[in-house]
């Protein structure tokens, strides 16, 4: 038995452990010049400690466990092999990609409200007053006030030649608690309960949370 393991140590050492003169930087150095004999004396007692290992071991009778176990050996020694780290998944990878998502996202159904209505991007299930607008017939974002409605002289021409600036807009302004006062270039509106704009056919507004919704005429 001891035989078999010192030939199948002799074919293994053959294959892993003895430097391949054809690579660069692998010839064969001589021993006892200035430390230039540690490669050598490292194969040997790697070939030593697997001999032992190898002695010390039961159980095995095939020659099939006795290459499994010389090739977990000499795995472990990692001979002539580089050790990569593979680098964790980057956590930016997972904002990046939830970044990208979300600017797909548009209110759908479009709700226009009131000053109580809360802002942002509107469901079905999260029924929110679009604070994005935009209007594909004058291509101007629409401006809104909370808690103020427009006078009833307001007409085409004021919105106009007014919007977006608030120093012009608020002298057609009028307080009115609860009410949250539209408008852009072409069309306006004062709405005090939270609405479906697609009940209102005659606005041009679109969700501009996501620019992709946003036509051009």
């Amino acid at each position: 038995m001891a035989k078999d393991l010192d030939e199948l140590l002799d074919e293994v050492e053959s294959k892993f452990c003895r430097p391949d003169p054809l690579r660069p930087g692998m010839a064969e150095r001589p021993t006892g010049q200035g430390g230039g004999g540690g490669g050598t004396l490292s194969i040997d007692r790697n070939r030593a400690e697997a001999k032992e290992n190898l002695r010390s071991t039961e159980g095995f009778k095939k020659e099939d466990d006795l290459d499994s176990l010389i090739n977990e050996i000499f795995e472990d020694q990692n001979f002539d092999k580089k050790s990569f780290k593979l680098k964790p998944k980057s956590s930016a990878n997972t904002s990046v990609r939830a970044s990208i998502q979300g600017l797909g996202k548009s209110c759908s159904p479009v709700y226009l409200g009131g000053s109580t209505a809360p802002c942002g991007i509107g469901t079905t299930n999260s029924q929110r007053a679009c604070d994005r607008l935009r209007c594909i017939a004058c291509d101007f974002w629409v401006v809104s006030y909370d808690d103020y409605m427009w006078d009833r002289s307001c007409d085409y021409l004021f919105f106009r030649n007014n919007v977006p600036e608030f120093h012009k807009l608020k002298t057609k302004l009028v307080e009115k608690k609860g009410t949250r006062a539209y408008a852009c270039q072409c069309s306006w509106r004062a709405i005090e309960e939270l609405t479906d704009l697609q009940t209102d056919h005659q606005l041009r507004w679109v969700c501009g949370f996501n620019e992709n919704n946003i036509l051009r005429e």
